[in-house]
């Protein structure tokens, strides 16, 4: 593994995930720069970490990007809406010629990245590893370590059991754009492509593992997972459920955000993921459980980080966490400090 100390840029620092992100590298014995649009918010994060550079940057002055990223092996990108952050980061990433990654859940952000970035990223020599989070990360490499040796599926189900779901103001903000580009649509896979659909999603029934057991499910409730599998494991079709209790909480109009419930600022909000794969009359699962959606992300995206500066990425380009990585390795370094996992 790469010697530690080495500098990570860090945008949107002061953010909910990105706190837990700085905190992580430096666990990890990295050296976070913290970076952003807010001096004041991040001067005020620099206070919680003496002897950090605090480098403030806006994604519409790019010398000032440029500044942020002087020094470090890396970047990681946790500021939204990402679809106007993702980008002019990139484009930075690419100056600099240092890996770039993210937590962007937002499944037209994601999009746009593949398209707009693979083939520069490529050439540039870069790697970029997209959508590096709970939503987007996970149900990949899950979803990945599920299919083996498998080349194709019938059909790959995620279903999200969350007991809740308290939404961090970037997530209020990034559905927000997400929903002015869909018009009031919901977009589903299905026939092996992504699609935009009206109406209603269906609720149904998903029974998880113990203890959750049979809960009411929002179907096609589609996340960034949907985007991240689609771009490497070959089936026509990807199903999402979603617990209503979290769905609720998400839509409440009086919402609540996250509260921490110790001291590393996780709240006691716990996560189970359920991949289940098909294949003719065989199925293939994978679980995943833990707690705090949001302070998971920074384990996820800080070890796919330290895996690309080490080099364990050989070719340039955009990638999903199951394309880049050896999925079931790469679940197994969370366990069991931030994850239990079963693949069955």
């Amino acid at each position: 593994m790469t010697s530690k100390k080495q500098a990570v840029t860090v945008y949107g620092a002061y953010g909910h995930t990105g706190r837990f992100v700085v905190s992580e590298l430096r666990r990890r014995g990295w050296t976070p720069i913290l970076s952003g649009r807010d001096p004041g918010k991040l001067s005020a994060v620099g206070a919680e970490h003496p002897g950090l550079e605090v480098r403030p940057a806006s994604v519409d002055e790019p010398a000032s990007l440029d500044r942020a990223l002087m020094g470090a092996v890396a970047v990681i990108n946790c500021a939204g809406p990402f679809a106007s952050t993702s980008a002019p980061l990139i484009e930075a990433a690419l100056r600099a010629r240092i890996p770039y990654l993210d937590v962007a859940a937002e499944i037209e952000a994601n999009i746009d990245t593949f398209e707009l970035f693979a083939d520069r990223a490529r050439e540039g020599g870069i790697v970029v590893v997209h959508a590096m989070a709970f939503y987007g990360g996970l149900g990949d490499l899950l979803a990945t370590a599920a299919m083996g040796d498998w080349t194709s599926a019938d059909e790959i189900s995620i279903a999200y059991g969350l007991d809740s779901w308290r939404p961090t103001p970037g997530t209020l903000v990034a559905g927000q754009v997400s929903k002015q580009r869909r018009d009031g649509r919901r977009v589903v896979f299905a026939n092996g492509k992504i699609s935009y659909v009206t109406g209603a999603a269906p609720v149904v029934e998903w029974t998880f593992p113990a203890p959750m057991g049979k809960q009411p499910v929002i179907a096609e409730f589609t996340m960034a997972d949907t985007v991240t599998i689609s771009r490497h494991l070959k089936t026509p079709e990807i199903r999402s459920y979603m617990t209503v209790a979290a769905v609720k909480d998400l839509t409440d109009p009086n919402q609540l955000a996250p509260t921490a419930s110790d001291e590393s600022g996780r709240s006691s909000q716990t996560f189970l993921v359920e991949v289940l794969v098909r294949r003719g009359g065989e199925e293939r699962r994978a679980v995943a459980s833990g707690r705090d959606i949001y302070a998971f992300s920074a384990p996820l995206v800080v070890e796919a980080m330290a895996r690309v500066v080490s080099g364990q990425v050989k070719t340039a380009g955009v990638f999903t966490a199951g394309e880049a990585f050896d999925a079931r390795d790469f679940l197994a370094s969370l366990c069991p400090e931030h994850l239990s996992l079963e693949i069955r």
